[in-house]
């Protein structure tokens, strides 16, 4: 037994409340090296002499990344305090017992070898997610290129590859126009990158927060949008660059003009004065986003400073409504500030979404005093290594997605925004070769999982473009530059996501992978519905005779036994 890779801590990501009264345990093991966990615990101020309250509870194998098996479990709890220890017995039989970060041969009956969980003390720091966003679909545009009001011409909205400066005309009115599309794809939630006054197309070097660029419209238009939206069913998430501004922006200006005698030298990093901004080879002199001197980065730590960004955020909650934040560059930005930040978000509204930008993992920033969830990158590596690269199996397919699902808060892996693509990379279809088959597989991966898929704009109609800005391309709304069979495939798979809710809420049943044929077969079930996944990976056909004449969900026919070429299918198993 591998005691140094037995790990458990007394904190939120550990041992935590999912609601009053119940209560989640976690244990991490090498993979494949522990075969039974028990939970043991009972009360911690009633001694077992005067009242028996000592229970156990075997814990279920939740997850297995690479290197580590995770094993929870879920109890209903009613005491002051409560003391727990792990009974871990491996292959060979052999059994030791872990409390208070120590083993032990025997079973332990001293509370103070015991871990130690306060009831009060975690139901306090209950991480509340909205209940409404859970495995919802988002959908991600890019407003000065997804739609205009205005008459644009071809060769204009069209044009490929583009550039950073191509004005396209895009606007707020043109998104209220296509809601009625948006829905009937089957679409919760609008995510907007930014529209906020600034001289740039992608708008996130902002110059003024409280106004709409008046390239997109009006206030009175964003509130048209949202009050629209809601009517339909659907919320709408703005994007919040709170790490870097403008040099325009009304602050820096003000430390040009005024260099150190500047009231405002303290909002951001001046490392020198005069200010210098740079050039491709030289850095600037105040720390900037990526050292690109035309996004000076802000100092949250200054009170005043953080202290107007989040009244920046509460306007637009409080004014008009939108239903959350996507934070751009959030992992650059203080724990400090982010939970300031929430506090005031949440007392305005307790269901507004929080959402940050990361890219890698980031467990301590989803706590439940941080963000609500995250653009979830390690899922777009995986599925863009498994599906369009082919450098990695099946199995470590899944045991990418297992490390999230071992080691973030039960609560967020439903929200995690599952992304294939975004406007900072390029197109999945650019990747992956324009194989359209490849696309369809990343897509059924990520619509037909846990979690948030997030469609970027024109995915759905197959659309392409190389790394940013290539990737921010004119959606494609002329039937001519339209791949109906991409965006059919895009609608079968919502309408079976939404149809069977074991697909996101049921519980994996069976797992298998066959990585020579780079299957991956998934069961999950919910109550009496159980639906099988099967993924393909390759290129070559394979043979699933056990399958044959079981109806396909996604298309509607029977499954004749042969999974073509990166082909998925979703059997409807429970009567099988």
């Amino acid at each position: 037994m591998e005691y140094s890779s037995i790990f458990h801590d007394m904190n939120k990501r550990y041992c935590y409340a999912l609601e009053k009264g119940k209560f989640l345990f976690r244990i991490r093991t090498k993979r494949n090296n522990i075969n039974r966990v028990i939970l043991h615990y009972q009360d911690k101020y009633i001694p077992v002499q005067y009242f028996d309250t000592r229970k156990q509870l075997e814990m279920k194998k939740i997850a297995s990344d690479s290197y580590n098996d995770y094993f929870e479990a879920i109890i209903s709890i009613d005491v002051i305090c409560l003391r727990y220890f792990f009974e871990l017995t491996d292959h060979s039989g052999c059994t030791v017992y872990y409390g208070n970060y120590e083993f032990y041969e025997h079973e332990i009956t001293n509370i103070d070898f015991m871990f130690d969980c306060p009831q009060n003390l975690r139901e306090e720091e209950m991480f509340c997610i909205p209940e409404w966003a859970k495995n919802k679909i988002v959908y991600q545009i890019f407003p000065s290129r997804f739609a205009s009001s205005k008459q644009i011409a071809k060769e204009i909205w069209y044009k490929k590859p583009i550039g950073h400066r191509e004005n396209l005309q895009g606007d707020l009115k043109g998104i209220i126009q296509r809601l009625s599309y948006l829905k009937d794809l089957g679409i919760d939630i609008l995510y907007l990158t930014p529209i906020f006054a600034s001289d740039s197309t992608h708008k996130y070097d902002t110059i003024d927060y409280y106004q709409i660029d008046p390239s997109f419209g009006t206030k009175e238009d964003l509130q048209n949008l949202v009050q629209t939206a809601h009517a339909m069913g659907m919320k709408v998430i703005l994007d919040g660059v709170f790490n870097h501004t403008s040099p325009k922006f009304f602050a820096f200006e003000d430390i040009r003009r005024n260099q150190e005698a500047s009231a405002y030298r303290d909002w951001y990093f001046i490392e020198e004065f005069p200010l210098r901004k740079g050039s491709r080879m030289e850095k600037p002199n105040y720390k900037s986003f990526s050292y690109y001197g035309g996004m000076p980065k802000l100092n949250l730590r200054n009170p005043e400073t953080a202290d107007y960004f989040i009244q920046v955020a509460c306007y637009w909650l409080q004014q008009y409504q939108i239903d959350g934040w996507r934070l751009d560059v959030a992992d650059e930005i203080s724990h400090v500030f982010w939970k300031k930040f929430r506090k005031a978000i949440k007392a305005i509204n307790p269901n507004a979404l929080i959402i940050g930008e990361v890219w890698h993992y980031a467990g301590d920033f989803l706590e439940g005093d941080e963000w609500d969830s995250v653009m979830n990158y390690p899922f777009y590596s995986a599925v863009q290594a498994f599906a369009a690269e082919e450098s990695i199996t099946a199995t470590k397919f899944l045991e990418d997605l297992g490390f999230l699902r071992g080691n973030l808060h039960q609560s967020v892996y439903p929200v995690l925004w599952n992304l294939i693509d975004s406007h900072d990379t390029a197109r999945f279809l650019y990747t992956c070769g324009e194989k359209k088959e490849k696309l369809k597989l990343a897509a059924a991966l990520q619509l037909l999982m846990p979690g948030m898929p997030m469609i970027y704009y024109g995915d759905e109609y197959g659309m392409t473009g190389g790394p940013d800005p290539d990737c921010r391309r004119g959606m494609v709304w002329d039937a001519t530059y339209q791949d109906t069979a991409i965006h059919h495939w895009y609608q079968s798979l919502i309408q079976v996501r939404k149809k069977f809710p074991c697909i996101t809420e049921g519980s994996i049943i069976t797992v298998q992978t066959v990585d020579e044929a780079g299957l991956i077969i998934l069961t999950r079930q919910l109550s009496d519905q159980k639906i099988t996944l099967i993924f393909h990976g390759k290129e070559a056909e394979v043979k699933l005779p056990e399958y044959t004449g079981q109806p396909d969900l996604i298309t509607g026919n029977p499954f004749n036994g042969i999974l073509k070429a990166y082909e998925t299918i979703a059997i409807n198993s429970s009567s099988l």
